[in-house]
């Protein structure tokens, strides 16, 4: 990870700066705190978030929760007193056992996860009594749930070709979230499938890399 240490303005801030995290694969603000020069050398050096409390001094994220943040890169503002710092975070970001520190406002900008959330939620809840929602009953019927997303992949298809936009647009949101439900049936989160695409736009190869087509026929111009 490269970071120039130098060229951070602790001074502006009395010694501080300000360190806004934001999850690295969903883009969901969690959390806005401060760190001095000493928690940006930990924080380089662990690999882990460190900041500076007003009241406690240094700490690092997670000593005791457990809900530590481990960095994937750290980004200087244009004044050099603003630290943008994403992180991959084992829990909540939340002291009140939240993901984020602004609620669900902070997950609503991002529709996809907040589809996947409900589906996690779905989940975690299919065993008890009562009727089982749709997503559930497709987390439980192998065949249904395959079965749909063919179907939607189909339709999405048929959308395209026939130039719909609006249709398309609606197709292409129900591909989504039956595909978000079969990944969840076999243990994938959307969580994977962002890091996964992360590090395919990260390694710069152009779109190749990022659909993961290993080769295909050259461009004509």
């Amino acid at each position: 990870m490269t970071f120039d240490l130098e060229a951070v303005d602790f001074a502006k801030g009395g010694g501080l700066v300000t360190i806004v995290a934001q999850d690295a694969t969903t883009g969901t603000v969690l959390m806005v705190a401060h760190a001095d020069r000493e928690a940006l050398e930990r924080t380089l050096d662990s690999g882990e978030m460190h900041y500076t409390s007003l009241t406690r001094g240094l700490w690092r994220k997670g000593a005791t929760s457990g809900n530590t943040q481990r960095v994937v890169s750290l980004a200087l503002d244009c004044d050099g007193d603003s630290v943008l710092a994403r992180v991959i975070p084992a829990g909540p970001a939340c002291h009140e056992g939240t993901v984020s520190c602004f609620g669900e406002a902070a997950l609503e900008a991002d529709a996809v996860a907040a589809v996947s959330a409900v589906i996690e939620s779905r989940a975690a809840s299919l065993r008890k009594s009562g009727t089982p929602t749709y997503t559930q009953r497709l987390l439980n019927d192998r065949n249904l749930r395959l079965k749909k997303l063919g179907e939607e992949a189909a339709e999405l298809v048929i959308a395209c070709a026939d130039g719909d936009r609006e249709r398309s647009a609606q197709e292409g949101a129900d591909l989504v979230y039956h595909a978000l439900v079969a990944l969840r049936s076999v243990g994938v989160s959307f969580r994977d499938v962002q890091q996964v695409l992360s590090e395919r736009a990260s390694a710069n190869a152009g779109e190749r890399q990022i659909v993961g087509v290993a080769s295909v026929a050259p461009e004509v111009d």
